[in-house]
């Protein structure tokens, strides 16, 4: 594969793209493209046409990009049109691992709170996931709870529950 650095100008979003996308979708890789850049090309055809990647093309457009980094396919017609839905489709069947998604969100939001609007999530939607995963412990203890004593200095935090206890040996 040959990456191109080619004119925003000379592209054209693909006619038959069938993925919408919505503000929130294009102001979050807007935020994206602003705080890390272009990570991958997108992918044109011989003619220009955006094949993967109309919404990063959006997005360069609002950052008022006039370049962007491509890669060129071969591929045509119909052919060209069934990757475009593939691309898509592979990434809407994958599902995300909720304990890690939420204790890797807390991680970055600890290392700098822009970092979890620029990978796509806000606060509440973190809030939940955090729900989420404490409503799972609940849920397997049926009620069985131990107290512990917690009067000591807090120096350790769960990264599942957000739990935080004494590290003691």
């Amino acid at each position: 594969m040959n990456i191109e650095s080619v004119l925003i100008s000379d592209l054209s979003n693909d006619p038959a793209n069938a993925r919408k996308h919505d503000s929130r979708n294009i102001e979050t890789i807007v935020a994206s493209l602003r705080r890390f850049g272009q990570q991958k090309p997108i992918v044109v055809d011989l003619s220009g046409i955006v094949r993967a990647g109309n919404g990063t093309l959006e997005a360069a457009k609002i950052l008022g990009w006039e370049t962007i980094d491509v890669i060129r396919t071969g591929l045509k017609g119909s052919e060209a049109t069934a990757y475009a839905i593939a691309d898509n489709r592979t990434a809407e069947l994958a599902e995300w691992d909720d304990d890690v998604l939420a204790a890797t969100l807390q991680g970055l939001v600890t290392d700098d709170e822009e970092l979890l609007a620029a990978a796509g999530f806000d606060e509440d939607e973190l809030a939940e996931l955090l729900e989420g995963i404490t409503d799972g412990i609940d849920d397997e203890n049926d009620g069985n709870t131990q107290e512990i004593d917690s009067d000591f200095d807090l120096e350790c935090q769960c990264p599942k529950c957000g739990f935080e206890f004494d590290r003691k040996t």
